[in-house]
């Protein structure tokens, strides 16, 4: 049986990784700056990581959510601990567009209503409702279309925001921390205020897609805590389970859960939640949010000549030219992976958040080379 081809591959096999690095099945060296997608939080086999869900392997790696599991409340402390959503509740769930699935639906749940806001350049996964909110027509089949009404505006235009929201159909406005695939664009502080006011105002759940920008990659929990406001919904995945699937879903005191309201089979299992509490425990032990603001401010120190989006360890670098040629040959000459957008000429950066200043400079030297 082959495979269903759905995914452009390089012609790399990867045995074995640590740290920011990966070994190919000849034992070459790659620096990881892409980490999957962003999913690698606290570097590749992290000794804690690899601990915590070895030993929890050793005692019952999986029952169902029928029974009383303390370690999913003990991971939702540790979230409350270093998020400050100290009032907020959590659902596991498996993925990032799981997560963005459920938290439209607790908003039309709550609000009594189907329309929802979205941003031109959005990305939120690849199931129904995730995809009718996801500002890529070619990414749905007939059957995904239409799942409900859908507004797409401009991000940072406030008169656009008044106006889609003048209807009184509105359940939610969904809107990324900052938008990855879409090529690092981000709502400025202001219009995070101004939209979470506008929201309030009527009775609209701010939904804040935090999925690649959570974790402590931006230098703060969430990216939208650099504007100080809450938003009503959070959705977390990637970085969170640091390879392991793992998502959730940080939600108000003020929607209340119903029995059955939402489900999942695998969702906050004990290897998901072993995996979760080791992030939480090593992001603070290591202050990897702060390292991320450090290793962000060195980039721009040394590429200043660039254009540089982005925060902390979630980096965009723009270039007036395609960077296809150049992202390749970063990783064939240079043994560099990095990844690519929808901007052609934005070259995308999320490393592992334990890169050192040592570890990321091969990459300055050969920007600058190749630039």
């Amino acid at each position: 049986m082959k495979l269903f081809d759905v995914y452009p591959r390089f012609d790399i096999e990867i045995d074995r990784a640590e740290g920011v690095y990966l070994y190919d099945k000849e034992g070459s060296q790659y620096l990881d700056l892409y980490g999957g997608h962003g999913v690698i939080s606290i570097g590749h086999s992290h000794p804690s990581f690899v601990k915590s869900v070895k030993d929890q392997l050793d005692k019952i790696s999986f029952y169902s959510n029928s029974i009383q599991m303390p370690t999913q409340e003990e991971l939702a402390n540790k979230l409350t601990e270093i998020s400050g959503y100290k009032d907020y509740k959590l659902f596991l769930c498996n993925s990032g567009a799981e997560a963005n699935e459920n938290a439209i639906k607790l908003a039309s749940f709550h609000t009594g209503k189907s329309k929802v806001i979205a941003f031109k350049g959005s990305f939120h996964g690849r199931t129904a409702a995730a995809l009718n909110v996801t500002d890529n027509i070619k990414l749905s089949a007939p059957i995904n279309m239409n799942n409900f009404p859908v507004e797409f505006i401009e991000l940072n235009n406030e008169e656009q925001l008044i106006q889609a929201i003048s209807s009184d159909d509105v359940c939610a406005v969904i809107c990324e921390g900052i938008q990855g695939v879409g090529g690092l664009d981000m709502p400025s502080n202001d219009y995070l205020k101004f939209l979470k006011n506008q929201c309030s105002q009527n009775n609209i759940i701010l939904i804040l897609d935090e999925i690649q920008s959570g974790s402590g990659r931006t230098g703060k929990y969430f990216a939208h805590q650099f504007a100080d406001i809450e938003a009503d919904i959070i959705t977390m995945a990637k970085g969170i389970g640091n390879g392991f699937p793992l998502a959730g879903l940080l939600i108000s005191p003020s929607i209340q859960a119903k029995p059955g309201m939402l489900g999942t089979t695998f969702g906050g299992s004990y290897l998901a939640c072993s995996a979760g509490l080791s992030v939480v425990e090593v992001t603070e032990k290591e202050n990897l949010m702060m390292n991320s603001t450090e290793i962000n401010k060195y980039i721009k120190e040394e590429l200043g000549h660039l254009k540089i989006k982005g925060k902390g360890l979630m980096i965009g670098i723009e270039f007036n030219f395609p960077i296809k040629e150049l992202r390749s040959k970063l990783l064939f000459d240079y043994k560099i992976f990095t990844g690519s957008s929808a901007n052609p000429n934005l070259l995308r950066i999320l490393p592992p958040l334990t890169i050192t200043k040592v570890q990321i400079s091969p990459f300055i030297k050969a920007i600058k080379e190749l630039t």
